[in-house]
């Protein structure tokens, strides 16, 4: 009979086992074009944090050098149970994709503005009247997905899709960027050409609070410029604590926020101009290329999903199976009224 220590080590050996596996996935992000890859899929899992994308892209390529799905990069991810709710079931022979969850726990207080009141409910209690209860991750455990070409059943409803033509942007990208960048206090300047902007695609001036974008360009490169800018408004102001990095890296992040934007919305990436990774993240002090890598992935995730939350158009899928319901119990789900810190931790670490 297995014993609950027992039970514990060999759930700390498999979490050990993956982050293992996560490192090597990041540390083979060597060229510009593995990280745009790797953005790119992230722009379509932005249901799963960037570390979850690596460890689900990773294992399906495996499993595609191993002849057991037909294609080299995964579609729609859900769990055993959740992949049921849609009256599909994973095929015999189908391991699953091994992600990091999180472990949450009720909590209760009286006076929640108080961190220190809030106690912990045990298994089926119930909160005295007048307490405020939220959940709060306290660990990771394993858990595994399925991608839609492991499973059979009914097909699932197809999504919409941005319909585009090349040079086009996607209907009502332009505004919503712009609306953004005001939104944040800067002002949108639109200028001819880039002699005016020192020879750049667009500027953005923290100084006089301006973002200044060239208009003799097709409507692609400008919402990409726009987002490139936003990117830059959002994460490098010299009010954020975050700001004081190697330059490289702030021009890596604005144009992987636009490149993250732009994948989100079926435009074409490949001329998204990353350089390779070891030139940016093997220069700053005291941090390993891995870790410099993850933050920076971290950043660039949370900048984008903001973006992508506020603009009304027509995005590619999330990697969620359409018509999922998230309500459906599964263990990698991540807690819908965490909070904020605690939501914050899931999102890079397990959901």
């Amino acid at each position: 009979m297995r014993t609950q220590t027992s039970g514990l080590a060999e759930r700390e050996a498999k979490i050990d086992a993956l982050h293992q596996k996560l490192t090597n996935a990041v540390g083979a992000l060597v060229s510009g074009d593995d990280w745009r890859r790797a953005l790119e899929f992230a722009a379509q899992f932005r249901s799963r944090s960037f570390n979850n994308t690596l460890l689900i892209f990773s294992q399906h390529n495996a499993a595609y050098q191993e002849g057991r799905v037909p294609g080299p990069v995964p579609t729609n991810v859900a769990g055993f149970k959740q992949w049921l709710s849609l009256n599909r079931h994973v095929m015999k022979g189908q391991g699953g994709y091994a992600i990091l969850a999180p472990v949450t726990a009720r909590f209760a207080s009286a006076t929640p503005q108080n961190p220190e009141s809030w106690r912990r409910l045990g298994r089926g209690e119930k909160p005295h009247g007048g307490e405020t209860v939220h959940s709060r991750m306290i660990g990771l455990k394993p858990a595994h997905v399925w991608d839609i070409s492991q499973t059979d059943g009914e097909p699932i409803p197809e999504p919409p899709r941005p319909q585009l033509l090349e040079g086009e942007a996607p209907d009502g990208l332009w505004d919503g960027l712009a609306d953004q960048i005001v939104a944040r206090g800067f002002e949108l300047r639109l200028v001819s050409t880039a002699r005016s902007i020192g020879g750049a695609n667009g500027l953005t001036d923290y100084l006089t609070q301006e973002v200044s974008v060239r208009m003799d360009m097709d409507d692609a490169a400008q919402v990409k410029t726009l987002a490139h800018e936003l990117g830059h408004v959002m994460l490098h102001g010299p009010d954020n604590v975050d700001a004081a990095m190697h330059r490289g890296i702030a021009e890596v992040e604005a144009e992987s926020v636009a490149l993250m934007v732009g994948a989100a919305h079926g435009l074409d990436t490949t001329n998204y101009t990353v350089p390779y990774v070891s030139t940016w993240a093997s220069d700053v002090p005291g941090k390993s290329p891995v870790e410099v890598v993850q933050a920076t992935a971290d950043r660039v995730r949370a900048a984008s999903l903001t973006i992508l939350d506020n603009l009304p158009t027509t995005k590619v899928g999330d990697g969620n199976p359409p018509g999922l319901d998230r309500d459906t119990p599964a263990a990698h789900r991540a807690p819908a009224q965490a909070s904020p810190a605690a939501r914050t931790h899931v999102d890079v670490l397990g959901h």
